[in-house]
């Protein structure tokens, strides 16, 4: 049966690499599209929301770009997949320019501060997080989407601020970064992750490959 995935297109997201991303692990009858279309959104079986840059200026782009209403109601109706800022954007404030966010999930977005702390090898810890980092969803039962998944498996991460839930069960997965953070939510039909899976090699593609086949 022929599924509509779309991937949400209002102006800041990584758009190419998550379709190509999705489009490599979809059935040959899904059709994966980049869209700005509210009613391809309302349509589709699966909605994947990406994000890049300030929140501030992510939260405007949604509003502006007239898909707003048909976010919110894909996230009450379908499966949904947030990667980085689209991650972010589903709690409920952000420290970044001190915004209000989709308020899909308790809990605030946070700013890095790691002062003078100092990594294992003794250099200081630089912010933005850039690069790779080990994702642990520490506990037996891990989410759906990290099915065929290892503890600890490594994922690329670029960002400056973190999630912080306002409860532990929707933290579906944390990683180090001069302490712990969230690095994946979860909460019913929501899915999210603070890396890009788009840019993790075979463990990011697993990711999207799972969320295609997941029943929330």
């Amino acid at each position: 049966m022929a599924r509509t995935i779309a991937v949400v297109d209002y102006g800041m997201g990584n758009l190419r690499s998550v379709s190509q991303a999705v489009r490599h692990v979809a059935g040959a009858e899904d059709n994966v599209v980049v869209t700005d279309s509210p009613q391809v959104v309302a349509d589709a079986e699966r909605v994947i929301l990406p994000g890049q840059g300030a929140m501030p200026d992510c939260i405007a782009a949604l509003e502006h770009s007239g898909l707003y209403e048909a976010v919110m109601n894909a996230a009450q109706t379908k499966p949904m997949f947030g990667v980085c800022v689209g991650m972010q954007m589903l709690l409920e404030r952000s420290e970044e320019g001190g915004v209000d966010s989709l308020g899909l999930i308790p809990g605030r977005v946070r700013k890095f501060e790691l002062g003078q702390r100092r990594q294992a090898d003794g250099s200081r810890f630089k912010v933005p997080q850039m690069g790779w980092n080990r994702v642990f969803y520490g506990h037996p039962h891990p989410h759906p989407l990290f099915d065929g998944i290892a503890d600890g498996t490594y994922y690329y991460f670029v960002h400056s601020y973190y999630a912080e839930p306002q409860s532990t069960r929707h933290a579906a997965a944390y990683a180090d970064f001069g302490g712990i953070f969230c690095a994946a939510l979860a909460k019913d039909n929501l899915f999210a992750t603070q890396f890009h899976p788009e840019k993790s090699a075979d463990q990011g593609l697993q990711l999207y490959r799972n969320f295609l086949h997941w029943n929330p």
